[in-house]
């Protein structure tokens, strides 16, 4: 039997997701030294992890030889007391990719449709083909979601939605009326899943109370992670908000330990470090500032975002993502190329520390010929 036997088709057909190459293969490939570089290519919070976290994470190392908590209870327990919700409501994952690959097993048949919307996160795609589903993506509308032609595109074998907001990777955002006016008339067979991952980043007249929602709409599941503006990123802490039908099901799928005993009590300690989240987005605010400044002396167009990422044209032919993105790896700077999304020409860049952004944009200027 040929190795291309094994498995459905539907499973081999899948192009394993691409992450963001780290510091340390970078320094290896172009023989530059790993305290030099810079990386702006994961959407990382560059504050890194806050010290309320570091300091109950040491607290916990004396215990590590005995397994998790399997069902999170001070992790579910805080967040609980955090939304006003029961704990039944709470589904934890390892990172929010977790979260949206198990509402896919969960809500989801083999040749049952699920709709998201173009240049939108890849692991919806991947989350659909990886349950033999068929995707329906939807034409983006200003490189963001087009929420009456995702509605539209809804068909009788659609179980589930995916809603992004913010984006990711393009960092366009939907004010709350308008997804409410979509959930209002979403049919109550058909899940959405709004992945709010960079929510913390939102300035405060843009807020609006998903959670709220969720009592209202028996449909909706809320998925939000710990890996952006809490910096756990290297933890792997993610979790969803839904009422009970929906959270036992994806408790059903959820592996007994898949969030471990230093990620629930780093989470815990972040979750209530508002101090600490109220500097990481005032530190993004000034930082995309002045990355979006330097692409207007620059001449670049960007997509206004409502992340800790910039989407950003460097070119107009079809490879100058990919050749601009190598001569920043060179220069010793890591962004990340979105060709993968069908933008060869675009480089998405995170916001770094104010010195991060001063040595990226300063290669991008050499790479670019216009230093």
């Amino acid at each position: 039997m040929s190795a291309t036997s094994y498995g459905p088709s539907y499973v081999r057909a899948l192009a394993p997701y691409i992450a963001g190459k780290p510091i340390a293969e970078v320094a290896r490939e172009f023989g530059l030294d790993e305290a030099r570089i810079v990386k702006l290519a994961s959407n990382e919070n560059p504050l890194g992890m806050p010290p309320s976290a570091q300091a109950a994470l040491q607290r916990a190392v004396s215990d590590l030889g005995r397994y998790p908590d399997a069902n999170g209870f001070d992790l579910k327990s805080a967040l609980a007391a955090r939304y006003g919700v029961s704990e039944d409501w709470i589904t934890l994952g390892n990172g929010s990719n977790d979260i949206l690959e198990m509402a896919a097993h969960a809500f989801v048949e083999r040749d049952q449709s699920i709709v998201f919307a173009q240049y939108s996160f890849a692991v919806y795609a991947l989350a659909t083909q990886g349950v033999g589903a068929r995707a329906i993506v939807v034409p983006a509308k200003r490189y963001g979601h087009d929420l009456d032609a995702m509605l539209a595109a809804i068909e009788p074998d659609t179980r589930l939605v995916f809603v992004a907001n913010p984006n990711n990777p393009t960092g366009t955002f939907i004010p709350g009326e308008q997804i409410e006016a979509f959930l209002k008339q979403v049919p109550q067979h058909v899940v959405v899943v709004l992945d709010e991952a960079y929510t913390e980043y939102l300035a405060a007249d843009q807020r609006y109370d998903s959670i709220e929602w969720t009592r209202r709409y028996p449909n909706l599941m809320v998925s939000r992670t710990f890996s952006k503006a809490y910096g756990l990123a290297g933890l792997r802490v993610g979790f969803a908000i839904a009422q009970p039908p929906l959270t036992d099901l994806v408790n059903r799928l959820r592996q007994p330990f898949n969030v471990n005993s230093l990620a629930q009590t780093a989470a815990v300690a972040a979750l209530a470090d508002i101090e600490f989240l109220t500097r990481s987005a005032e530190l993004n605010t000034a930082g995309y500032k002045a990355l979006t400044a330097a692409f207007d002396a620059l001449g670049l167009e960007y997509v206004p975002s409502h992340g800790n990422f910039v989407l950003v044209r460097v070119g107009d032919e079809d490879g100058a993502g990919a050749r601009v993105n190598l001569g920043l790896l060179k220069e010793g700077v890591i962004v990340r190329p979105v060709g993968n999304y069908g933008l060869p020409q675009w480089l998405r860049v995170t916001i770094g520390l104010p010195a991060e952004n001063e040595v990226f944009v300063a290669a991008l200027r050499r790479v670019l010929g216009r230093a």
